[in-house]
Protein backbone atom coordinates (compact mmCIF):
# COMPACT_ATOMS: atom_id res chain seq x y z
CA UNK A 1 0.00 0.00 0.00
CA UNK A 2 1.44 3.29 -1.11
CA UNK A 3 1.59 5.98 1.44
CA UNK A 4 0.45 9.18 0.55
CA UNK A 5 2.18 12.87 0.87
CA UNK A 6 0.31 13.29 4.56
CA UNK A 7 2.21 10.24 5.61
CA UNK A 8 5.57 10.61 3.86
CA UNK A 9 5.56 13.97 6.32
CA UNK A 10 4.90 12.85 9.02
CA UNK A 11 1.23 13.26 9.86
CA UNK A 12 -1.07 15.55 11.74
CA UNK A 13 1.97 16.33 14.29
CA UNK A 14 4.74 17.25 12.13
CA UNK A 15 2.65 19.23 9.70
CA UNK A 16 1.11 21.33 12.17
CA UNK A 17 4.77 22.04 13.40
CA UNK A 18 5.47 23.44 9.39
CA UNK A 19 2.78 25.14 9.33
CA UNK A 20 3.05 27.19 12.03
CA UNK A 21 6.40 27.85 11.36
CA UNK A 22 5.53 28.94 8.16
CA UNK A 23 2.90 31.15 9.18
CA UNK A 24 4.80 32.72 11.83
CA UNK A 25 7.55 33.86 8.82
CA UNK A 26 4.54 34.82 6.82
CA UNK A 27 3.34 37.38 9.21
CA UNK A 28 6.54 39.18 10.49
CA UNK A 29 7.63 39.28 6.64
CA UNK A 30 8.40 42.85 5.53
CA UNK A 31 6.98 42.35 1.91
CA UNK A 32 3.95 40.26 3.17
CA UNK A 33 2.89 40.54 6.34
CA UNK A 34 1.26 43.85 6.32
CA UNK A 35 -1.18 41.98 4.92
CA UNK A 36 -1.87 39.93 8.06
CA UNK A 37 -1.66 42.45 10.77
CA UNK A 38 -5.16 42.28 11.56
CA UNK A 39 -5.73 38.38 11.19
CA UNK A 40 -5.62 35.98 13.93
CA UNK A 41 -2.68 33.68 13.38
CA UNK A 42 -4.24 31.08 15.14
CA UNK A 43 -7.56 30.82 12.61
CA UNK A 44 -4.78 31.40 9.35
CA UNK A 45 -2.46 28.19 11.14
CA UNK A 46 -5.81 26.07 11.55
CA UNK A 47 -6.89 27.17 7.69
CA UNK A 48 -3.61 26.67 6.24
CA UNK A 49 -3.10 23.45 7.97
CA UNK A 50 -6.80 21.85 6.85
CA UNK A 51 -5.81 22.82 3.29
CA UNK A 52 -2.65 21.26 3.01
CA UNK A 53 -3.54 18.26 4.90
CA UNK A 54 -6.40 17.81 2.65
CA UNK A 55 -4.10 18.22 -0.42
CA UNK A 56 -1.90 15.87 0.79
CA UNK A 57 -4.06 13.48 1.37
CA UNK A 58 -5.08 13.06 5.09
CA UNK A 59 -8.90 12.58 5.56
CA UNK A 60 -9.90 16.33 6.65
CA UNK A 61 -11.80 19.14 5.20
CA UNK A 62 -10.93 22.61 4.59
CA UNK A 63 -13.47 24.72 6.71
CA UNK A 64 -12.69 27.84 5.41
CA UNK A 65 -14.32 30.37 3.21
CA UNK A 66 -13.08 29.65 -0.88
CA UNK A 67 -10.15 30.95 -1.99
CA UNK A 68 -11.12 33.29 -4.45
CA UNK A 69 -13.28 34.73 -2.53
CA UNK A 70 -10.90 35.34 1.01
CA UNK A 71 -8.03 37.51 -1.33
CA UNK A 72 -10.32 39.26 -3.47
CA UNK A 73 -10.04 42.56 -1.10
CA UNK A 74 -6.71 41.86 -0.97
CA UNK A 75 -4.57 43.46 -3.72
CA UNK A 76 -2.11 40.92 -3.54
CA UNK A 77 0.41 41.66 -6.04
CA UNK A 78 2.23 38.75 -8.10
CA UNK A 79 5.67 39.38 -6.14
CA UNK A 80 4.09 39.41 -3.41
CA UNK A 81 2.51 35.92 -4.42
CA UNK A 82 5.92 34.65 -4.96
CA UNK A 83 7.72 35.71 -2.12
CA UNK A 84 4.41 33.69 0.02
CA UNK A 85 6.07 30.83 -2.20
CA UNK A 86 9.36 31.75 -1.24
CA UNK A 87 8.79 31.56 2.16
CA UNK A 88 7.07 28.55 2.33
CA UNK A 89 10.11 26.53 0.43
CA UNK A 90 12.35 27.80 2.66
CA UNK A 91 10.49 26.50 5.61
CA UNK A 92 10.02 23.01 3.83
CA UNK A 93 13.66 22.96 2.95
CA UNK A 94 14.62 24.11 6.64
CA UNK A 95 12.10 21.11 7.85
CA UNK A 96 14.24 18.75 5.53
CA UNK A 97 10.94 17.81 3.82
CA UNK A 98 11.04 14.88 1.57
CA UNK A 99 11.55 16.16 -2.29
CA UNK A 100 8.35 14.20 -3.45
CA UNK A 101 6.10 16.05 -0.97
CA UNK A 102 8.34 19.36 -1.31
CA UNK A 103 7.59 19.19 -4.93
CA UNK A 104 3.71 19.00 -4.84
CA UNK A 105 3.14 21.21 -1.94
CA UNK A 106 5.20 23.97 -3.89
CA UNK A 107 3.19 22.83 -7.30
CA UNK A 108 0.05 22.90 -5.71
CA UNK A 109 0.40 25.98 -3.96
CA UNK A 110 1.49 27.58 -7.62
CA UNK A 111 -1.55 26.27 -8.80
CA UNK A 112 -3.97 28.34 -6.41
CA UNK A 113 -2.22 31.82 -7.82
CA UNK A 114 -5.33 32.42 -9.71
CA UNK A 115 -6.87 31.93 -6.63
CA UNK A 116 -4.81 34.67 -4.98
CA UNK A 117 -4.11 37.00 -7.86
CA UNK A 118 -4.72 38.10 -11.35
CA UNK A 119 -0.77 38.76 -11.57
CA UNK A 120 0.24 35.94 -13.41
CA UNK A 121 4.13 36.69 -12.93
CA UNK A 122 6.01 38.08 -10.38
CA UNK A 123 6.48 41.45 -10.75
CA UNK A 124 5.20 43.92 -7.87
CA UNK A 125 4.18 47.36 -8.97
CA UNK A 126 3.34 49.29 -6.17
CA UNK A 127 1.84 52.35 -8.17
CA UNK A 128 -0.55 49.80 -9.38
CA UNK A 129 -1.06 48.44 -5.87
CA UNK A 130 -2.26 51.70 -4.81
CA UNK A 131 -4.75 51.79 -7.54
CA UNK A 132 -6.22 48.50 -6.81
CA UNK A 133 -6.96 49.72 -3.24
CA UNK A 134 -7.93 53.29 -4.00
CA UNK A 135 -10.88 51.17 -6.38
CA UNK A 136 -12.11 48.79 -4.42
CA UNK A 137 -13.15 51.86 -1.89
CA UNK A 138 -16.46 53.37 -1.91
CA UNK A 139 -16.27 57.08 -3.48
Amino acid sequence: MTQTLFEQLGGETRLREIIDTFIDRVFVDRMIGFFFRNADSNRIKEMEYQLTARFLGADVDYQGRPLDEVHAKHPIMGGQFARRLQILQETLQDYQVPQAVRDAWIQHSESLRPLITRDAGSDCDPIRAREKVHQGRPQ
